[in-house]
């Protein structure tokens, strides 16, 4: 039998990572991302891993919901001895005061950072929840990576703030719900700490002026205190065979 994942943002940064260290010879992994990796379908083959990508714009979040919820309901559930769904996907918008952050770009860090994580855990809850019903018995999981931003406000950062914030909460409430069912899903909103990627390269490198605190991630990187993609994707897949996994629905790595 076969341990199901999904996983959103696998096209580079930690969800690329992730990617790669899910391959394995009993696991089938679905990816949704903007790009399809040909290298990750060439890894997969040599490691005798089931592979699927889907080239997919979660900004269509309803869409991205339609489309998994299909293929979940097609697929036989007494294939899988578990099923995971990690949100990861994010999108940072220009790091300047809300007023100054172009329209298009707002709506789309929420509908990608937000929107996307909702409407996903909602098909793969429902979806999955008919398994149940139907006599399956095998562990349901959601990893929704958040960050320490949801948690700590910061100027020029309101849109990727309000959405890791909201992914917290509505993880919370998600916990709740589940745990009056029968077989309930076990939920974590994760942050995985800083790491080493494109994000904090745009960080660092916006206008001191527009973002006070610029310098506070210029800092983080000559002190050697970000974690490598590689790193970071081993902690939070390591996460999710905690004995504990979902007894704090709002969790950080750094975490006991």
């Amino acid at each position: 039998m076969h341990h199901l994942y999904i996983l959103t943002g696998a096209s580079r940064g930690m969800g690329l990572a992730m990617a790669r260290q899910l391959l394995a010879s009993d696991h089938t992994l679905l990816c949704l991302s903007r790009q399809i990796s040909a290298e990750l379908d060439a890894e997969a083959q040599q490691r005798g891993a089931r592979l699927i990508q889907w080239s997919q714009d979660l900004a269509d979040s309803t869409g991205a919901r339609e489309r998994v919820t299909r293929w979940l309901t097609d697929l036989n559930a007494g294939d899988f001895a578990s099923a995971t769904l990690i949100n990861n996907a994010g999108v940072l918008p220009d790091i300047v005061p809300l007023p100054d952050v172009p329209e298009t770009q707002l709506t789309n860090a929420l509908r990608v950072g937000l929107e996307a994580p909702m409407h996903l855990t909602a098909a793969f809850l429902a979806a999955t929840r008919a398994w149940v019903q139907a006599g399956w018995q095998g562990p349901r999981k959601v990893i929704n990576i958040s960050s320490g931003l949801g948690r700590n406000a910061m100027a020029s950062q309101a849109a990727y703030c309000a959405a890791k914030a909201g992914m917290d909460h509505f993880t919370r409430c998600c916990a709740l719900e589940e745990a009056q069912q029968a077989n309930g899903a076990r939920l974590v909103s994760l942050a995985p700490g800083v790491i080493d990627t494109d994000m904090q390269i745009h960080l660092r490198g916006s206008d001191a002026g527009s973002f006070p605190d610029r310098q506070r991630f210029v800092d983080l990187r000559e002190k050697g205190m970000l974690s490598s993609p590689d790193e970071a994707a081993a902690r939070v897949l390591g996460w999710l065979d905690r004995p504990d996994f979902g007894a704090n629905p709002v969790a950080d790595v750094r975490d006991a």
